[in-house]
């Protein structure tokens, strides 16, 4: 197991260090030039277009699609999971508080991309052999790239999607459920895997409809709980915030002026981490999430374009952001190496040091809450891939396949886990931003209000 650990960790470490890394952010740099920074300029109206309207009830999801809010909840669902308490604590640990920093600048750049991927999933989103509204990567690459090229990538995303988040990414999700309740109630991993796997499995056979009530109603509430806790912890824990700001940003860029153990880091660690674990956690440019914003019921893309930046907004600079200042404030990160402690356990320390041995409990419950949203996500995007490859009939044999992923995950060592779910998440991206990347002019007149017919575009070679 510590043999394939370290084969699987040099592959992802040359994915995400030497391809993704400049390519993710660039993507984002070059969307937000070519939008005219979309991201600030209708950031105003993008919050106002999802919370002026608020509805925890929507209506029922169909073959017609879903609501722009229970679009954009199930894309949280997905983006709030794991890596805003785990995968940011392991952030913490490898690239020290600096991290945090190239996560913001990630993520704002992000949040152009996710715009583009948002409309670009409306304006090729078509209907699956019932009729029922599909959308998503696969339809803008091979819009971008015709014959056997587009079709080629089309297939290697499906391919990489359903394994990255039906298989291992819904593994890591089980794993931090698992470990989280054992440390705070002592149950049993595999009991709270068979839990886990039972309760989703659930879910999985009821559909879209099933998925899209269970996200609209749980992921705002399982946020609200979550930013309410952090908060009661900064400020009993306030002294320590002038510090935890400060270690962000000179962590960033001077991480030896720290000194101890965090000063033994390199600002190349600390961009490493912090861009690989941020996009890991809001998925922009990764391809994920363009599934649930393509089959959302809008007026025009650009709509859903508005309302897809605010999922990453909420998840980057609130959620992560939190969990970030809570272990940070809280002097925890300074003696973790040295006792050991690691992933999910971080945060739960951090959060004892407010709320007593209740800490623990209140992190393990609510990522319990954030990772099985996430579940319930990544299976959806994951299947509309199996249906594109394969058809309906398929998504049997692939909700039981997912169903014992989530089991299995609640058993393997934390670092295989996060090591594979790093691969597989890189190498799914690929195809999307080369996509992206071909398509940038269309979203750049899409941003500027300008409609764009892409049935007769001519942007990719036949």
């Amino acid at each position: 197991m510590d043999n394939l650990s370290n084969i699987v960790s040099q592959m992802s470490n040359f994915v995400w260090n030497s391809i993704l890394m400049w390519v993710l952010v660039g993507t984002g740099l070059i969307y937000s030039i070519r939008t005219g920074f979309v991201q600030v300029r209708h950031f105003g109206r993008a919050m106002k277009r999802v919370f002026g309207d608020l509805n925890l009830n929507g209506e029922k999801a169909g073959s017609e699609g879903m609501s722009s809010f229970q679009a954009l909840a199930t894309a949280i669902a997905a983006q709030v999971g794991t890596g805003n308490i785990a995968g940011c604590a392991t952030a913490l640990i490898s690239g020290g508080p600096g991290a945090i920093f190239w996560m913001w600048l990630a993520a704002f750049f992000g949040m152009s991309t996710i715009y583009g991927e948002a409309c670009l999933a409306q304006k090729t989103k078509t209907r699956d052999e019932d009729g029922a509204v599909i959308g998503g990567p696969v339809y803008y690459i091979t819009t971008a790239f015709k014959g056997k090229f587009g079709k080629f990538l089309a297939g290697f995303f499906s391919i990489a999607i359903i394994l990255a988040l039906g298989c291992m990414g819904n593994m890591v999700q089980s794993n931090s459920i698992s470990t989280a309740i054992n440390y705070a109630f002592g149950i049993p991993v595999w009991v709270v895997g068979i839990i886990v796997a039972v309760l989703a499995g659930f879910i999985f056979i009821g559909g879209l409809g099933r998925i899209a009530s269970f996200t609209e109603k749980v992921v705002p509430i399982m946020a609200a709980l979550y930013i309410v806790g952090s908060i009661i912890v900064l400020i009993i824990n306030r002294a320590g915030l002038p510090y935890a700001f400060a270690s962000i940003f000179i962590g960033a860029f001077q991480p030896q002026a720290l000194g101890g153990a965090l000063g033994g880091l390199t600002v190349r660690e600390a961009i490493r981490y912090g861009v690989a674990r941020g996009l890991f956690s809001n998925e922009a440019g990764l391809g994920s999430t363009p599934h649930a914003h393509a089959i959302a019921k809008v007026d025009k893309p650009q709509d859903q374009g508005e309302v897809a930046m605010v999922g990453v907004f909420i998840d980057t600079f609130i959620v992560l952001t939190l969990t970030a200042l809570v272990i940070l404030s809280s002097g925890i990160l300074e003696v973790a190496e040295e006792q050991g402690i690691t992933g999910t356990q971080l945060a739960q320390a951090a959060f004892d040091t407010a709320f007593g041995s209740a800490g623990n409990m209140f992190v393990a419950i609510c990522l319990m809450f954030f990772a099985f949203s996430t579940v319930i996500g990544w299976y959806f995007f994951a299947a509309q891939n199996v249906k594109y490859l394969f058809g309906r009939k398929a998504l049997k044999v692939f909700s039981v396949i997912a169903i014992i992923c989530v089991f299995l995950g609640s058993l393997f060592e934390v670092e295989l886990v996060w090591n594979m779910a790093d691969l597989f998440n890189g190498l799914m991206a690929i195809p999307n931003l080369i996509a992206l990347l071909a398509l940038s002019g269309v979203v750049a007149k899409l941003a500027h209000g300008k409609d764009v017919d892409l049935k007769n575009w001519k942007g990719g070679k036949k």
